[in-house]
């Protein structure tokens, strides 16, 4: 990292000809279905971390400034690898990976802000990883299309940052329309949107404050007793090539053969997919309380069947049940931390949040955020 007086020289000399907004999303159900090649139902939300980049007529010089951490980075083009600070992996396997595809990129400056909160379950790495492969390809015009940007960022969390995520953060920063969810198949890598009114009903985030780390948490576990199962159900139904391909009948018929816990994993899987597929006909038809009640049965699946959950988690979960003006609730994210999503009635949102903060504080001695969220459309340039 560069000293003060580096970064107050950078930041003098820094002149943006580009501005991107790259937006956080949630997940409205579809939890750890994205690498089973299952489906999801996520949207780009209206908190984004905004990058401002600049040529800086080097050929291989650049330099990333982040505010919220007051650390300026710079490295070379020639001797892009991985780095001992954990913010600027997400970065740098952006760069390596368009180095795969392209030969057009220079030395560039990039200043990049967030109102993200990280470790909430908003994919602030995805919206890192997206914003800065968008930005650079309008800055170089390398032709990149919004689905190589999509796969760049993935991969770069994959090698550069060790967490074998799925396909779905990426993919909802770059594809989200303003209103809609999007019902991405992560076989196909297909979406369709499906519009959403919520009236009189909104979406708020209750974000617990204890922060996740994927890459050190349970995550790649569960990925990996999931390939478990599918690796022993084949023997039995050889056509199957991930969880998307099981049907609770072939659990039904097969989880015999399966060890207990892995066949929680699989049953969660399964039955998750199918509430995504009935969430996107509950919206449709705007049945909220059966909105509410799909994103109920996800939060008690993650909790006891995927074991993902923890205490603070089901404590809001427990909370919400309570409340009539509360449809339904659940985790959002990877796990062990982060938010919980609830639908809430808008005329209870004042009273509530000040209730649940009170219990929350008592039960835990720990703040709690509250992250009111609108649906937005993906990471675009912000033209002043």
């Amino acid at each position: 990292m560069d000293s003060p007086s580096k970064i107050a020289e950078f930041l003098k000399n820094f002149k943006p000809i580009l501005k991107i907004n790259s937006p956080g999303r949630i997940n409205l159900i579809g939890e750890h279905t994205d690498y089973n090649l299952g489906f999801v139902m996520p949207s780009a939300i209206d908190k984004a971390i905004i990058f401002q980049f600049s040529k800086n007529n080097h050929p291989t010089k650049c330099n990333i400034y982040s505010e919220d951490m007051n650390e300026l980075f710079s490295f070379d083009l020639t001797n892009v690898r991985k780095n001992k600070i954990n913010w600027v992996n997400y970065l740098l396997g952006v760069v390596y990976g368009i180095q795969l595809v392209s030969e057009k990129l220079e030395g560039f400056d990039c200043i990049l802000k967030s109102d993200l909160p990280i470790g909430s379950g908003l994919s602030s790495s995805a919206a890192m990883e997206c914003g800065l492969g968008y930005g650079l390809n309008e800055l170089f015009n390398l032709g990149l299309t919004k689905l190589q940007i999509i796969e760049i960022g993935q991969k770069a969390e994959h090698e550069f940052v060790g967490t074998k995520c799925g396909i779905m953060d990426q993919y909802a920063s770059v594809m989200s329309e303003k209103g809609s969810a999007l019902l991405l198949d992560c076989k196909s890598i297909e979406h369709q949107n499906v519009p959403i009114n919520l009236d009189p009903y909104q979406l708020l985030l209750l974000n617990t404050n204890v922060s996740h780390n994927l890459a050190s948490s349970e995550y790649n576990t569960r990925r990996n007793e999931c390939a478990k199962g599918v690796k022993i159900l084949k023997e039995r139904l050889p056509e199957i090539s991930s969880l998307r391909d099981i049907t609770i009948d072939d659990l039904n018929l097969y989880g015999k053969y399966l060890p207990e816990m892995i066949l929680r994993r699989c049953q969660f899987v399964v039955e998750e997919n199918d509430r995504v597929l009935k969430t996107r006909e509950a919206l449709k038809n705007n049945d909220l309380i059966e909105f509410g009640r799909l994103l109920s049965g996800s939060h008690r699946g993650l909790s006891t069947q995927y074991e993902v959950s923890c205490l603070e988690l089901d404590f809001l979960h427990e909370y919400g049940k309570t409340k009539s003006f509360i449809l339904g609730s659940r985790m959002m994210g990877g796990g062990f931390g982060g938010c919980t999503i609830n639908l809430i009635h808008k005329k209870n949102v004042h009273v509530y949040v000040a209730e649940i903060s009170k219990a929350y504080k008592e039960k835990f001695n720990r703040d709690l955020w509250i992250i009111p969220v609108n649906l937005s459309s993906g990471t675009s340039i912000i033209r002043s």
